[in-house]
């Protein structure tokens, strides 16, 4: 029987070895898990080199693609080519010297998750688009949520579970028990708490990675450029449209991208108003409607669902532009129908006459 080092010097003789990752190749990490909290090349899959067999033809069915192995030295990546070599991928190639040799290439400290993490964000540590390099981005990013009601409260939950790790909030009320049909960061047992204080209870013991900034002032045109300065992006949760207009025009003129939604008894829509590249608020509304068109939720009543739905796509939103992946709906709006249980889009130009964005 061969020893393993007549069989790696067999190995070596068909295996290509490569120093440079072609743009658009799948790198995939062959190591074991524990060995990923060294560190990763961004945007790698992880299969480990003895589950390869059972896994790499759903992930990468073509097999003629361009794939490029790594482990920790060079020579289990080696092995896994030549089982790719012999499941018919014709164009895969080891890295030479493993993820030491990228990692003193580049001189630089790339982001390693402790344990604990690893395991808490497993899920999106496998998926490409996010791995490690992608959640460490999400751990050191910031996000401002403009009320914590019903939109704030499930945009809240989700971002604070999938590791965002500054969650800022503004709002200036207290819970009520009428809150609780829709507003799921509360609880009884924090009623008359000021809704600020209330939600870090809950976010800062959902994931303890989070930091709540606790805001509990209501938002206007004296503070919002101090609110929203230190922030990378800013969820629109607020239930008036003075403080709406007030949050739009100034995330224009400091730049920031506002992830925007609004609710009323069975109907919500969402957008994105990302300056210089998409439309604003104003654009939408140039100016607010007269008394009495428009009524609040407190007048007009809201399904208590509906604010879950919306507040999850401006999670989802906000999670999309942290990571710089997917398509943000910048000059989209979306409409959500509970009643028909309907989604439907609707183009958002800019207004070249806006009086808040136009350039």
């Amino acid at each position: 029987m061969a020893t393993f080092e007549q069989l790696l010097t067999e190995v070596e003789k068909t295996v290509i070895e490569t120093t440079v990752i072609p743009e658009g190749a799948l790198v995939l990490d062959v190591r074991e898990a524990e060995e990923r909290t060294a560190g990763v090349i961004p945007g790698s899959v992880h299969v480990p080199r003895g589950l390869l067999e059972q896994r790499i033809e759903a992930l990468l069915p073509d097999r003629d693609a361009e794939l490029v192995a790594y482990c920790a030295g060079g020579t289990r990546s080696k092995l896994a080519c030549a089982t790719l070599a012999h499941l018919g991928y014709t164009h895969a190639s080891s890295l030479s010297g493993g993820y030491e040799a990228y990692r003193r290439s580049r001189a630089v400290a790339l982001p390693v998750l402790s344990s604990d993490q690893a395991a808490r964000y497993a899920r999106h540590l496998r998926l490409p688009d996010i791995g490690e390099a992608g959640q460490a981005k999400l751990l050191s990013a910031k996000v401002l949520l403009v009320g914590a009601g019903g939109l704030g409260s499930p945009a809240a939950l989700y971002l604070a579970a999938a590791g965002v790790g500054t969650l800022g909030l503004v709002d200036d009320d207290v819970v009520d028990a009428s809150n609780l049909q829709r507003q799921v960061v509360h609880s009884l047992a924090t009623l008359g708490l000021p809704k600020v204080e209330s939600a870090a209870r809950t976010l800062e013991g959902l994931n303890p990675d989070v930091r709540v900034v606790r805001h509990a002032v209501r938002l206007d045109a004296t503070n919002v450029e101090g609110l929203i300065a230190d922030h990378d992006v800013i969820i629109d949760g607020t239930d008036n449209f003075a403080a709406r207009y007030v949050l739009n025009d100034a995330a224009v003129r400091a730049g920031k991208t506002v992830v925007h939604a609004s609710i009323s008894r069975f109907e919500g829509q969402a957008t994105v108003f990302r300056p210089r590249v998409g439309p604003c608020y104003r654009c939408l509304h140039p100016e607010p409607p007269s008394a009495g068109t428009a009524p609040s939720c407190d007048e007009a009543g809201v399904l208590g669902v509906l604010p879950g739905v919306l507040g999850v796509i401006q999670a989802t939103e906000a999670l999309k532009l942290v990571l710089g992946i997917g398509d943000p709906l910048v000059g989209r709006l979306l409409h959500y129908d509970a009643l028909a249980m309907r989604f439907r889009e609707f183009a958002l130009p800019r207004d070249p006459r806006c009086p808040a964005c136009a350039w």
